[in-house]
């Protein structure tokens, strides 16, 4: 007779790495050695500094948080099906941080012992414990640990946007070289490249390089069992190292590398091994160099002359954007590269529309992204949701003004569509008239949705107090957001329509945590991400920061990092919202990208349990937050 529960765990564990790799009979016979432990929230696990034990640990319920204790700081969150406390059993030291349940939690306890035995037979299995090991991720298959060798590449200022020309560029290389002596021990090796994150590390001799060892290495010689960790360096170094000049151009490195089938090159002084090294360059920094990278997409904008050569690099941008996804860079980085990217995109258009016009503006003026661009989460084409502010103008002069920028707006919302931004279905564009006023009239206009909250103007103001500058004058715009906190002030009572908005969004779960779907339509079964949750998120972290009176913060993970300083009771809370709102875009972002769309509805069949699991995991913050404001603007009636 089956041994029910041992049976349960293993159906919990095939799902996910490293267990995933294992077959069937043997993850039931591992699983009858594991110990199920209950957590109760803040207990902990393993303290820093703490001799290791026997096991390592797999989280089944709940979340545990890693720490340093002595700052108090979270460095991780580890949810459903995440795997902790195993680099310090393969690297033989005490636990360098601590690990605390988040909340209950039930844990499943793998011995290191048992578990061995597995990851020496199963090369899919060695390979996931070494790269953790090597890695400062707890997920090797996140990519992230492949990092560069040195510094970030700056391509030379006068290279022209032609690719052929990068091709034949010389390669830029930072001095600051990854290195140790041949008597090093693979262990400590494998510290020095998760500190450094790097993938490979050069091994010199009275600074001559004489090897190198690569995570590959370590996979294939270390995890094997073919060499203890207690091997030194020069004893599974690849020599010699295959060496090149430091004036080699981006043609020559990508050549030699595919010659020798290597995926790192060192930089001599006379590209021979008998003089000092002076960089090492990865494919990684090759494909850098060969164009895809922001500081060459900017200088190729600011050269284009006409609108229709933007396009080819907003379609760039969507490459950088895929593969900043794929190695896992932080969604916080990603959003910033991004948003400066498209930022760049939409000024050069205005720039080339000036151009066109007959004359310059007539007076200052402020172009206004809104919506997802304002706060700078929009990672994927959507449409377009923009306006304009200009300076106040004598009436005499006032129609001509109107006149010129109408015109004006439509020439960029024309050439925004042109290269790949839909046109707004509710003409929440600069070429309306009523996008496109005078800073009094901005004033006027506000002032009466704040004194008039009906349905809509609330949904206006959701719309519009999302605003960024993207071009023009500072100081209009500043005086336009003073405006809109001092009308808000003086009207509290338009806290409580927007938060009574703010609750509208439809909930993500029902009955036992399931996804509420679409009922009918051309979305019908389908999840709708963007209402459900993003929302939700959103909508509360602009009625908290109105609240406390800020300015010029727009993004949602922003505003609730603010927040957390502003306010430290709430601060776990606000910061879990902080992380639940990146992990959502990131998520919504990768399925559009996946799908050709804007990601907005999810297919569910299409998902992984563990991909079910992380988006549930972000439903829990967002109740909290609704409980939060509804109880905080006295409007729990009207939930």
């Amino acid at each position: 007779m089956k041994n029910t529960i041992s049976q349960r765990v293993a159906d919990f564990l095939k799902g996910y790495p490293p267990f995933s790799f294992l077959n069937q009979r043997d993850l039931e016979k591992l699983s009858e050695q594991i110990s199920i432990l209950y957590k109760e929230k803040d207990s902990v696990i393993f303290a820093e500094n703490e001799k290791t034990h026997d096991s390592f640990y797999v989280v089944h319920k709940g979340a545990v948080a890693l720490k340093k204790s002595t700052k108090n700081t979270v460095l991780d969150m580890c949810d459903e099906g995440d795997i902790f406390g195993l680099r310090p059993l393969l690297a033989q030291e005490n636990y360098i941080m601590e690990a605390v349940a988040h909340e209950e939690s039930i844990l499943y306890a793998i011995p290191i012992a048992i578990f061995k035995p597995y990851a020496l037979e199963n090369r899919n299995i060695g390979n996931f414990l070494i790269e953790s090991y090597a890695s400062n991720t707890r997920n090797p298959y996140s990519d992230i640990h492949k990092g560069k060798l040195y510094g970030d590449d700056i391509l030379d200022e006068n290279l022209n946007s032609n690719s052929h020309s990068f091709d034949l560029a010389p390669i830029k290389y930072s001095k600051k070289i990854v290195t140790c002596s041949p008597s090093t021990t693979v262990k400590d090796i494998a510290k020095i490249m998760s500190k450094k994150k790097v993938g490979a590390i050069l091994i010199v001799d009275e600074m001559l390089p004489i090897g190198i060892l690569t995570d590959k290495d370590l996979r294939n010689k270390i995890v094997t069992g073919d060499f203890p960790i207690t091997t030194i360096a020069e004893e599974i170094m690849t020599k010699p190292v295959i060496t090149y000049s430091k004036k080699m151009t981006v043609t020559e490195a990508q050549m030699a590398m595919m010659k020798s089938d290597i995926s790192h090159l060192c930089l001599t002084k006379d590209g021979t091994v008998n003089t000092k090294a002076v960089g090492i360059l990865s494919k990684h920094d090759v494909m850098v160099a060969l164009g895809n990278n922001p500081a060459v997409l900017i200088k190729a904008l600011k050269r284009t002359k006409k609108i229709k050569e933007i396009k080819p690099i907003r379609n760039q941008i969507m490459q950088l954007l895929q593969g900043y996804l794929d190695q896992n860079i932080p969604m916080t980085l990603i959003t910033k590269i991004i948003t400066e990217l498209n930022e760049a995109c939409t000024s050069r258009v205005i720039e080339i529309c000036i151009e066109k016009m007959s004359s310059p503006p007539p007076v200052k003026f402020a172009w206004l992204a809104m919506g997802s661009q304002g706060r700078g989460e929009q990672m994927l084409h959507t449409d377009q949701d923009n306006a304009i502010v200009y300076e106040n103008v004598n009436e005499v002069f006032r129609d001509e003004t109107r006149v010129y920028f109408s015109k004006f707006a439509g020439l960029v919302n024309k050439g925004l569509f042109e290269i790949g931004y839909d046109y707004c279905p509710a003409e929440m564009m600069a070429s309306s008239p009523k996008w496109c006023m005078s800073l009094d009239e901005w004033k006027n206009q506000v002032h009466h949705w704040i004194t008039n909250p009906g349905k809509n103007e609330v949904l206006l103001s959701f719309i519009f107090f999302d605003y960024s500058k993207t071009y023009g004058d500072a100081e209009i715009v500043n005086q336009l957001s003073d405006h809109i906190l001092e009308t808000i002030k003086a009207n509290p009572i338009f806290y409580m329509h927007l938060v009574s908005g703010a609750l509208q969004s439809p909930s993500p779960t029902g009955f036992f945590r399931q996804f509420l779907v679409e009922q009918d339509g051309a979305n019908k079964d389908n999840f709708d991400i963007k209402r459900r949750a993003l929302m939700p998120l959103t909508d509360a972290a602009r009625v908290l920061m109105l609240s406390h009176s800020i300015k010029g913060i727009s993004n949602t993970a922003e505003r609730f990092e603010k927040l957390a300083e502003l306010e430290p009771t709430n601060r776990e809370l606000y910061l879990s919202c902080s992380y639940s709102f990146k992990a959502l875009l990131k998520f919504r972002t990768k399925q559009g990208l996946l799908h050709h769309d804007s990601g907005q509805f999810i297919e569910l069949e299409s998902l992984t349990k563990m991909e079910k699991i992380k988006l549930k995991r972000t439903f829990k913050t967002i109740k909290e937050l609704q409980e939060l404001i509804s109880v905080r603007f006295n409007i729990s009636n009207l939930v």
